[in-house]
């Protein structure tokens, strides 16, 4: 891809996002340009995307991970970013997180998602988050969140080679950067309620929890 300089790309992986998409898309900071990544929506994220100016990817390969590495493959910046499309964080944190990598300072940036009340972020997916950021540490990489909004130059993560394309794929992607060496850094985040009408795939439910764990699992192995 042609690389554009001073712009910044944002991946936003998608299932069902439409009825948070639109105060998104009007929240990113100028330069930042969405490519959304749907990956089997059913309620018109596509065309909402669409009609808001982003650039949209279709992914039919169901998965977090499929759904991102998708967007970042489709990127054309030298830095990119990724952030979650319900609302939960503000797209207005972005250059707070790519300042880091675009001065050099960390390889990745990563978000550290502080809720801001107490139901925000359900015990069962926060004991979890804490559990594997538990593990990192033990390998030796600094960070106490395993979250969804990250900055990084688009080349150097591809090298990585990241093969999970589920929920494990955050967590492979840190082990890998660990393994590599890589500095990181850590940006305390405000983590927001989700935009109403959409759901969470992970923290929603206990089930869908289970869900990540698994993936998630599969990295360790």
């Amino acid at each position: 891809m042609t690389q554009t300089t001073g712009a910044v790309d944002v991946v936003l992986p998608c299932l069902n996002e439409a009825a948070a998409l639109p105060a998104v898309l009007r929240q990113l900071p100028p330069g930042y340009h969405a490519i959304v990544v749907d990956n089997g929506s059913t309620d018109g994220t596509a065309a909402v995307a669409a009609g808001l100016g982003a650039t949209v990817v279709r992914e039919p390969r169901r998965g977090y991970g499929a759904a991102v590495h998708t967007g970042i493959e489709h990127a054309g910046t030298d830095i990119v970013c990724v952030l979650d499309a319900d609302g939960s964080m503000a797209p207005s944190l972005l250059p707070a997180l790519v300042a880091p990598v675009a001065t050099g300072r960390a390889q990745l940036s990563v978000g550290r998602r502080i809720p801001v009340s107490s139901g925000v972020w359900p015990w069962h997916a926060r004991a979890g988050n804490a559990f594997l950021a538990w593990l990192l540490r033990r390998r030796g990489l600094a960070v106490r969140d395993i979250g969804p909004i990250r900055a990084f130059r688009r080349d150097e993560l591809l090298a990585l080679g990241i093969t999970d394309r589920g929920f494990g794929y955050p967590l492979e992607l840190l082990l890998r950067a660990a393994d590599a060496g890589w500095s990181v850094s850590e940006v305390d985040i405000d983590y927001l309620p989700r935009a109403a009408g959409t759901k969470s795939k992970v923290s929603g439910s206990v089930l869908g929890t289970l869900r990540a764990a698994r993936d998630m699992a599969g990295v360790l192995r």
